[in-house]
């Protein structure tokens, strides 16, 4: 009896596998709604609330933030989807042993940080420098940390406020403030977390410059409508006026200024050979004249 029972339980396990089903875990808008990882379940209520951990590799195609982990929960399933929700982020631990060296001085900070949309983040930044420093100097360093992040969190929503911190523009800007105070090597913002999500629905300002490029849009078709029928205008006046200014009778005039030119030098070279011939017929007669002369001269003494 034994041996039934647990042949029996051993078919119930393998029954459990059959009856799960594939669900495709989605990102939040903010990262475009792509398709993260897939997971398998016979209930989909179990997936509520379940992470999972993607790098910002994956989803960019980014090989330079492959050290940037997101952790995303699910909050809602539909269908063969799950949808999430943004929870934090992390940076890979080698990462950040790279960073951290002998003789130097790392300067941590813990901040609750209020969004726009009523959103609460805890950030966790921390700063390196190339020596060791003072209490005070740490001090004055956190303060301008907490300032910093504190002003843009006002400022943005909570996926705006994300994209800050993802794209390396809030540890730039901390940079900027705590250089003024003490000479900071590098500032990371290593970890985040969602403490509570956001109250208030508000869109981000990337959807209102799309509505002015879509009302810019009919505007720039007519200009180029209007550009477009000048230019067939210029081209059929430029059509109409060619046959006037093109005369073909050109070349044959070319070709008899030339030969005129031609001709003139064969008269040119001519010239100077007739002179000389006149010129030995002038001497030939003279000569002729002189001895008729002298003939008449001898003539006239003989007498």
């Amino acid at each position: 009896m034994a041996k039934a029972r647990s042949r029996a339980a051993a078919r119930k396990v393998k029954d459990r596998w059959k009856a799960k089903n594939w669900y495709n875990i989605i990102a939040p808008p903010a990262f475009d709604g792509v398709t993260i990882a897939d997971t398998m379940t016979d209930n989909p209520d179990n997936l509520i609330n379940r992470v999972t951990g993607v790098s910002l590799q994956d989803l960019t195609n980014d090989f330079r933030k492959s050290h940037i982990i997101l952790n995303f929960k699910i909050n809602k399933v539909e269908e063969d989807k799950a949808y999430t929700q943004f929870s934090g982020h992390t940076l890979t631990s080698d990462y950040l042993r790279r960073m951290i060296r002998r003789r130097r001085s790392k300067i941590e900070g813990v901040y609750d940080v209020n969004t726009r949309d009523g959103a609460v983040i805890r950030v966790k930044p921390f700063a390196t420098t190339d020596k060791r420093i003072q209490n005070s100097q740490r001090k004055v360093v956190r303060e301008a940390m907490k300032k910093t992040i504190s002003d843009q969190a006002k400022d943005s929503t909570l996926s705006e406020f994300l994209k800050n911190i993802l794209d390396g523009r809030m540890g730039s800007e901390i940079y900027k403030n705590c250089k003024k105070l003490y000479p900071v090597k590098r500032i990371e913002i290593h970890k985040t977390e969602v403490v509570s999500q956001p109250t208030i629905v508000i869109e981000d300002k990337k959807p209102k410059k799309k509505e002015k490029e879509e009302t810019k849009e009919p505007e720039k078709k007519e200009k180029k409508q209007k550009i477009e029928k000048k230019k067939e205008e210029i081209k059929e006046l430029e059509t109409k006026e060619k046959p006037k200014k093109v005369e073909k009778v050109e070349k044959p005039k070319e070709k008899e200024v030339a030969k005129s030119k031609k001709e003139k030098k064969k008269v040119i070279a001519k010239k100077p050979a007739t002179k000389k011939t006149v010129a030995k017929k002038t001497t030939k007669s003279k000569s002729s004249t002189k001895k008729k002369t002298t003939t008449k001269k001898k003539v006239t003494k003989k007498k």
